[in-house]
């Protein structure tokens, strides 16, 4: 194989001191050499030279939290994250015309609805008659029409699920969203979605990651959720024929209606996902909601009346199923939204064996200051998701309002958090927010999204730079066992690398966003290059 060097621009590193260089030399997939001096005494008239011309090469980016077959498909389906306002929601799923008879997707923004519940009669309006089911954009409810809740049967006399919520008008009626539990109500009559279908999202949702510079990913959802079926059998096969270009880890999915019974299933399904570019040996446990719609787990209530949330898994039985899963030499990746959430976690965490598994809890919104200590004294990582620290509506109409200034002053402590020594790992949880993750990182450096004039969102919390890539590359590689073969650039390592357009070390901060990913490479090997 002919031997590739980027030379001619900055290289970040991401090792152990956060270095910096000046040219790296790729062969047969592999780091061959770093800096100039070793690069240059290795080139011959065949060496293919890529001049960076002030360009940033860095590692290939690792999303630590993501749903790469859920994002691409539904960017095959009615795609709604991309709409401004309720309106442009409601124009694009009038001109949707699917071949089956369901209006499928999702996207939709809770801070584009008052309250953030839409209403059956609006969708009712656009969709002819057409039974509707269309995710939110944080995966934690749907919005349903007239016609999917007759097929469903579920009317003011259905009673909520225990892990679930349905909204009601003064009536009494299903308004139309459905919240966390609720939503199979609904899932129960969806039509299914074949292999092919799961096949082209794992695919398209590839394509799109490797265009924001994502080389490998934890998909943190490995089994049926919100109406999808396990995508098991999705990466086993596209493994298989060769079609992973990137490099997959998942998290298998713990059925939260049951105990621990399923362990052996696991430890079952963990053997069968180990091929060249997937395994999963990780168990995701969602311990609760999200703070939009009450359910996130907070030790006081929320203010307004709206209850203390929902722990999904029992503290007492988390307290048992974790040390019997760590023991079996299974990693732990929660969500946990609400501080009680988080504390549950980290207590149960505290009587589990193996650090070395190096458990992670994402999201890590609403933290109690005593409890932030105890992800480094107990080697817990915290998997952060930057783009939801910023004042947007979710944040200032529907959970700010609700928390208390207290409270919401306690979110996404991502300095305090690395301050106390925590690893941090980053990752987009995509499609529930974007997946570009340098505006990821813009955020995490900014507390505001890119090219706004929002007053930033707790700003003592931002991060630096390295920092902030760090997590993106380094951190994120190091929490799914990855680092000895990828995550930062040295001699013997994987060339897993991004070239942005231009420096952001050399910008202003506020300018970081601005950067856009030029190529992307996985084991020597461009699987996206921009085009001019």
């Amino acid at each position: 194989m002919r031997e590739v060097v980027f030379a001619g621009g900055p290289v970040a590193t991401m090792d152990a001191a956060r270095s910096f260089t000046d040219a790296v030399a790729v062969r047969d997939g592999r780091i061959a050499a770093v800096g100039d001096a070793a690069v240059r005494a290795r080139l011959t008239p065949a060496t293919e030279v890529i001049d960076l011309d002030g360009r940033l090469l860095l590692p290939g980016f690792h999303d630590a939290h993501v749903h790469p077959v859920y994002g691409g498909i539904e960017r095959l389906r009615c795609d709604l994250s991309d709409c401004l306002d309720a309106a442009e929601c409601l124009r694009l799923i009038a001109e949707f015309r699917p071949e089956a008879g369901w209006v499928l997707g999702g996207g939709w923004d809770m801070g584009q609805f008052p309250g953030g519940t839409p209403d059956r009669a609006a969708l009712d309006s656009v969709t002819g008659g057409r039974p509707a089911y269309l995710l939110n954009r944080d995966h934690h409810g749907a919005w349903v029409n007239s016609a999917a809740l007759q097929l469903a049967g579920v009317d003011r006399d259905t009673p909520d699920p225990p892990d679930g919520r349905i909204e009601r008008d003064a009536d009494g009626e299903p308004a139309g969203t459905l919240h966390e539990g609720a939503t199979r109500l609904v899932e129960r009559v969806l039509p299914p979605t074949n292999a092919q279908e799961y096949l082209a999202g794992l695919l398209e949702g590839q394509r799109h990651l490797h265009s924001c510079g994502v080389t490998s990913w934890h998909d943190a959802i490995i089994g049926p959720y919100l109406g999808y079926d396990d995508t098991l059998e999705t990466y086993l096969a596209a493994d298989r024929q060769g079609l992973l270009t990137g490099k997959a880890r998942g998290a298998l999915w713990w059925d939260r209606g049951r105990g621990r019974e399923q362990i052996e299933e696991l430890r079952q399904r963990r053997e069968r996902a180990r091929g060249r570019r997937f395994r999963a040996d990780a168990v995701k446990i969602m311990q609760d909601g999200v703070c939009e719609n009450f359910t996130a787990a907070l030790q006081l209530p929320y203010l307004g009346g709206h209850g203390r949330g929902m722990s999904f898994v029992d503290r007492d039985v988390l307290a048992k199923v974790v040390p019997e899963l760590a023991a079996d030499g299974f990693q732990l990746h929660f969500h946990a939204i609400g501080d009680r959430a988080v504390r549950d976690v980290l207590d149960a965490l505290a009587a589990a064996p193996g650090r070395h598994l190096r458990h992670q809890i994402a999201h890590v919104q609403v933290v109690h200051p005593s409890d932030i200590p105890r992800f480094h004294e107990l080697g817990v990582v915290a998997t952060i998701q930057p783009r939801w620290a910023v004042n947007d509506a979710a944040m200032t109409e529907l959970t700010v309002p609700h928390l208390g200034h207290r409270r919401a002053g306690w979110q996404y402590p991502f300095r305090s958090l690395r301050a106390a020594g925590a690893v941090l790992a980053a990752g987009s949880d995509w499609p529930v927010s974007d997946a570009d993750a340098v505006q990821a990182v813009h955020v995490a450096v900014n507390r505001r999204e890119p090219d706004t004039d929002d007053a930033p969102f707790l700003p003592e919390q931002a991060l630096d730079l390295v920092d902030a890539f760090a997590a993106y590359t380094a951190g994120s590689a190091w929490v799914n066992h990855v680092d000895g073969e990828t995550g930062t650039i040295e001699v013997g390592k994987a060339a897993d690398l991004v070239v942005l357009d231009r420096d952001p070390f050399s910008l202003p901060p506020g300018e970081i966003g601005q950067c856009r990913v030029d190529l992307t490479m996985v084991d020597g090997v461009v699987v996206h290059e921009r085009k001019a």
